[in-house]
């Protein structure tokens, strides 16, 4: 890719972890990961924090990321998306005459991401992917999975999957909620970064944990000591 940008979206409004992006994690605020992987990966002529909140810019540049534009009011709120926190920092650049051809968005809260897992991803762009998502498997065969109504009822959420053997199952993933790579052009025209042809990155599950509650924020730590442990050895 001729130029490329890093855009880590870290608003400051988190409710059930305050302070989430820039909380410690294992020793440091958590929103650093990210950082300090992209910058590492050497992938990207702009790493920036996308943030409404100036504690949490202040960490942003204390470990190397920039941060020319707060978020906007609109882009910050509690029903706001991704995709538009992202094409406000894309029309930000292009206001001042910076235009990317490749765009990343780096969630600041994924301690996971390795330097080398971006490369990957990139790579996978030079083949022809337009856009790449980080995705790793279900616990369980979602296609199993149960409805539960109003009072409290089950019903199958997939009739007619009820009687298949788990490993005749079509193989389903979900997303890591790590990052999302597209080039510029088709992000802007799907507008999201499911593209015409997105292609996956494999993530072992051992490695991917969301990072929604207090006791999710444990089970992430106990995770990453592992992992850290496990590439000392």
């Amino acid at each position: 890719m001729a130029s490329a940008i890093c855009i880590i979206t870290a608003r400051g409004g988190s409710k059930r972890i305050p302070h989430k992006n820039i909380r410690e994690f294992c020793g440091k605020p958590i929103i650093a990961y990210s950082i300090e992987a992209a910058l590492a990966s050497e992938l990207f002529d702009e790493v920036m924090v996308s943030t409404d909140d100036e504690a949490i810019a202040a960490v942003a540049r204390e470990y190397g990321a920039s941060v020319p534009f707060m978020r906007s009011v609109a882009a910050s709120d509690d029903h706001a998306a991704t995709s538009e926190a992202v094409r406000e920092v894309l029309d930000d650049y292009e206001r001042i005459g910076k235009r990317f051809d490749a765009v990343c968005c780096l969630y600041p809260t994924a301690p996971f991401v390795r330097a080398p897992e971006l490369r990957e991803a990139f790579d996978l762009m030079r083949e022809g992917a337009t856009s790449v998502i980080p995705v790793t498997s279900y616990d369980y065969p979602p296609l199993r999975g149960f409805k539960i109504h109003v009072d409290g009822s089950l019903s199958y959420a997939f009739p007619e999957y009820a009687a298949m053997r788990s490993q005749d199952l079509p193989a389903m993933a979900h997303d890591c909620g790590r990052f999302y790579l597209a080039t510029t052009d088709a992000f802007q025209s799907a507008g999201s970064f499911m593209t015409e042809k997105t292609q996956a990155l494999w993530i072992p599950a051992r490695f991917v944990q969301d990072i929604d509650t207090p006791e999710d924020w444990e089970v992430a730590e106990q995770k990453y000591r592992a992992m850290i442990g496990r590439d000392a050895s």
